[in-house]
């Protein structure tokens, strides 16, 4: 089960991640999210990844809203995206151009005077 971790703090690794929640199961993967813009800092949020529901279930129940180095972390199952896969954004746009649907004639000049 992959579960969501966030208020993590700047400075805790992915080592550290892993740490708090081995005590739980056994962790397959615990990854802090960082900003490859801005020197790989912290995002602050995570995601943990535990080898069986029953085991994630536990740290779900143990260590949400725990304190870890002064902060409140929050822990819960990690929502899916709808359909379940990557959907790339649209922002729109495209087409047209400059006075594309205006004829205005030869060379740069109005002729509807």
């Amino acid at each position: 089960m992959n579960i969501y971790v966030g208020n993590l703090s700047w400075k805790l690794t992915s080592d550290d991640l892993h740490e708090l929640f081995a005590p739980y199961g056994e962790v397959i993967s615990a990854k802090v999210v960082t900003d490859k813009f801005n020197n790989n800092r912290s995002k602050g949020f995570g995601f943990v990844e535990m080898s069986d529901d029953e085991a994630a279930n536990a740290a779900i129940s143990g260590l949400h809203e725990t304190e870890v180095d002064g902060r409140k972390i929050v822990v819960n199952q990690k929502q899916e995206n709808a359909g379940g896969e990557y959907k790339k954004k649209s922002f729109g746009g495209g087409g047209g151009g400059y006075n594309r649907d205006r004829n205005n004639g030869g060379g740069g000049y109005r002729n509807n005077y």
